[in-house]
């Protein structure tokens, strides 16, 4: 089958979503990566599978699959026939970091009316005017997700995730210096450790090395600045890239589009519903 990748993205007038995003992937696969917003998935046709804090999980088709913030994953096709998916990417009003825990333990929720109450949060999303249907409908959602991960919460604070301290001291500094970044040498002086063991401790606690870390947090960024109009060039130096170039690499390697494909999909009037389809033809590939 003809590679395809086809995509729709937007930022709704919707307090809590922070990016609705459509895909249509054949022979693509995400490497690892992470998001600084829970990312609520649906797949509405084909599966996916995907490694969760070095856990292997799918979505088969009655499936809800809730992604946790800063917890890496990746992501590729079950069949040659690809994946036809809708995301929603939530920040912290939604579902709050105490949740991140039992959502590692369980991101694949089989619940029929959940996943019937994402997609009717989808369809309001992609009818301008119906802000307020969409509103309502994603309160629905969070509660439901709620139900499901506080019970889990004991659980998982008694196993609790890998995360030394260390490690999240370093993972605070990327954070921190996002975009004109920060050399390991400069990272060991300001926490008093070897650079070698920097790069041991916080991969051993979140499972991916620190430059992926930063490179998908960059990239995460690139995607906003993009949603807000702004060409590539301008987006490449504001996210922390050296050059556009060096961005589109990147960005094509986590999304899946380069970045000029996808601020075209996130094109239109801004501050309505934005995004039209982007079909770049059988083969494309890019």
């Amino acid at each position: 089958m003809a590679a395809r990748r086809d995509i729709t993205a937007w930022r709704p007038r919707v307090p809590g979503v922070t990016e609705v995003f459509h895909a249509h992937f054949t022979e693509y696969a995400y490497p690892m990566h992470v998001h600084e917003s829970w990312t609520l998935l649906i797949v509405d046709d084909g599966a996916v599978r995907y490694d969760l804090d070095r856990h292997e999980h799918g979505t088969p088709h009655d499936t809800v699959s809730l992604l946790p913030p800063h917890v890496p994953h990746n992501g590729s096709p079950v069949t040659p026939h690809g994946f036809r998916k809708r995301v929603l990417y939530l920040d912290s009003t939604v579902l709050d970091d105490s949740l991140i825990g039992p959502a590692v333990d369980g991101p694949d929720l089989r619940d029929p009316l959940l996943r019937r109450r994402v997609g009717q949060v989808h369809a309001a999303l992609a009818r301008p005017g119906d802000e307020l249907e969409a509103e309502s409908r994603l309160l629905f959602v969070g509660e439901r997700l709620r139900e499901y991960l506080r019970p889990r919460i004991g659980t998982a604070a008694a196993r609790e995730r890998r995360d030394p301290v260390l490690a999240r001291r370093l993972r605070e500094l990327l954070d921190e210096r996002l975009v004109p970044g920060l050399s390991l040498e400069d990272a060991a002086a300001l926490l008093h450790a070897h650079p070698a063991h920097l790069v041991r401790a916080f991969t051993r606690a979140y499972g991916i090395a620190p430059h992926q870390y930063l490179t998908s947090r960059r990239v995460g960024r690139a995607r906003r600045l993009l949603l807000d109009g702004l060409p590539p060039g301008e987006v490449a130096a504001s996210a922390g890239f050296y050059d556009q170039a060096h961005l589109t690499r990147h960005f094509r390697k986590l999304v899946g589009v380069t970045p000029g494909r996808y601020r075209t999909g996130a094109a239109g009037e801004r501050g309505d519903r934005q995004g039209r389809v982007i079909r770049p033809g059988a083969g494309s590939g890019s």
